[in-house]
């Protein structure tokens, strides 16, 4: 591990050191952007080429910054990078970028170019020597006129029917890896919940015995669905996405849905409370519902009556067990 101590500070570099730590710096980010390319080229070829073209943008500036150093100092480039400065912008390592989607990238990318330009405008004036600073210069330009470039690349590649394919793609995989399995589980807490908890309330009629009864029976719902979401599909083959992603979904939803219908039991009046649970389970099949009929194109009248005759019975049932 790298600490400050042991980095130098930017202000004491040479030149030389700036040359090569820009160098450097040039290098990571092409591969950083062909690295965005390779991610997205099987389900947005358009947007990959978007990145291919940044990438060999950062090739003419990390060759331009050889030239120029081999002219001033020779051909032996000092080994600096960007973890060596103090100070110095850091990029996100490359597990942490693979499952980013396409707009992320392109906003990371952004502010790459951002802190790209901010170095070489601070270089430029920390060096003497005419050439070095024109060049510094053009490169803080070209850094701050990417943007136009990304918008002529992406004239270029993602125009009409491209464009309306990545949208479409970007929708299908977020509602495989979010929406899918958050619905599973909304539907697994709110309805599966419903029978331990008014069985425990119409059988004690005790509300923070009930309370109790739901945070268990929510949250060891929550651990199960989204271990068995997460452990069910790598999402190699079936293209759902991150295990990690939807086993979160999952859980979190699961434990939301049954915390609903749970947490009027902190109410002491026992009918209050009850009545409020009830109310709560009305607007949360509703919910159900809802993204049934927005996401999954289910008509909402046929998801309605799917959750509500569903919930229903559950719901009945608790109250029949509990009031044996």
């Amino acid at each position: 591990m790298q600490f400050p101590r042991y980095r130098k500070q930017f202000r004491d570099l040479s030149e030389q050191e700036i040359i090569a730590l820009a160098i450097s710096s040039e290098e990571d980010d092409a591969r950083i952007y062909r690295g965005y390319a390779e991610n997205l080229r099987a389900d947005y070829p358009a947007s990959a080429q978007i990145f291919d073209g940044m990438a060999a943008e950062e090739d003419i500036h990390r060759a331009r910054l050889i030239d120029l150093h081999q002219v001033r100092f020779g051909s032996t480039i000092p080994l600096i990078r960007r973890e060596h400065v103090a100070g110095y912008y850091a990029r996100r390592p490359v597990w942490l970028i693979q499952n980013l989607s396409v707009d992320r990238m392109r906003q990371e990318a952004s502010a790459m170019e951002q802190d790209a330009e901010r170095f070489y405008l601070s270089a430029a004036a920390r060096t003497s020597d005419a050439d070095t600073r024109k060049l510094l210069g053009d490169l803080a330009a070209a850094e701050s006129a990417h943007e136009s470039t990304v918008n002529e690349l992406t004239d270029a590649h993602l125009h009409g029917d491209a464009q309306s394919d990545e949208a479409e793609t970007a929708r299908r995989q977020f509602i495989l890896t979010w929406v899918q399995p958050g619905l599973a589980g909304l539907m697994d807490g709110s309805v599966s919940t419903l029978a331990p908890i008014f069985a425990t309330a119409f059988a004690t009629q005790n509300t923070w015995t009930t309370f109790l009864v739901g945070v268990a029976a929510s949250v060891g719902a929550g651990i199960s669905m989204g271990f068995t979401e997460a452990a069910s599909d790598d999402g190699e083959l079936s293209g759902r996405g991150s295990p990690l992603k939807r086993g979160i979904a999952s859980g979190v939803m699961t434990t939301i849905g049954g915390l609903g219908h749970a947490l009027p039991y902190l109410i002491p009046q026992f009918w209050t409370a009850t009545i409020l649970a009830f109310v709560i389970v009305f607007f949360e099949l509703w919910a159900i519902a809802w993204i049934q009929n927005k996401f999954m194109e289910t008509p909402f009248f046929r998801a309605a009556f799917q959750v509500v005759l569903g919930g229903a019975l559950v719901l009945a049932a608790g109250i029949l067990i509990g009031s044996g």
